[in-house]
């Protein structure tokens, strides 16, 4: 009879153990779950078509904002993210890579959607107004500033450099710094579209 409580008492203490080790996911990026911004982001993508992130809900979207005169960090970035995407096999299909541009004045519809299809097919480039263009880099906490080049049209624009990866229920949930390894973002999506 002794030996029931010390079995229930194993199990109970193995139980425990278990639960201690699932924890919470091994993200690579800075997990930013429950933050009260980056909910919204209302633009219109580079075919002319009105979007939403609630357009995007089951997958997993990768929202980056930048400019298409970048010099290094938007291109580095775009390419990184191509290579994510080929990473996922088939899971790549079930990601949705979303590029914002600052500067609305020289990204036209016609060279947004150049720039970010030569990338990759599926990348959606996003463009609003000015106002537009700056409630969104509000409401996702993004630094931008524009700095005077030799003339009034060659001005380069600083700006935030990371990117933010939505869940497939569209909640905002990592923070992926610039250069991050693309076999880690993509170990990142892998865990986001698993339910993680």
């Amino acid at each position: 009879m002794k030996t029931f409580p010390s079995l229930a008492r194993l199990l109970l203490l193995l139980n425990l153990l278990l639960a201690a080790c699932s924890g919470p996911p091994g993200f690579k990026s800075t997990d930013i779950s429950g933050v009260d911004w980056g909910k919204e982001l209302a633009l219109t993508d580079h075919q002319g078509q009105p979007r939403r992130l609630a357009d995007f809900k089951g997958k997993a979207v990768i929202v980056f904002f930048g400019y298409t005169q970048c010099p290094d960090v938007c291109p580095t970035t775009l390419l990184s993210m191509r290579e994510v995407i080929d990473r996922l096999g088939s899971d790549g299909g079930r990601v949705q890579v979303l590029f914002v541009t600052l500067d609305p004045a020289r990204d036209t519809q016609q060279l947004l959607a150049e720039y970010v299809t030569a990338f990759n097919p599926g990348f959606i480039g996003l463009r609003g107004d000015e106002a537009a263009t700056a409630a969104a880099a509000r409401e996702f906490k993004v630094f931008h500033a524009r700095q005077p080049g030799s003339t009034p049209d060659s001005y380069s624009i600083d700006h935030s450099t990371g990117s933010y990866a939505f869940d497939p229920q569209g909640r905002l949930r990592l923070l992926v710094r610039h250069g991050e390894a693309p076999e880690n973002v993509a170990a990142d999506l892998r865990l986001l579209l698993a339910g993680k």
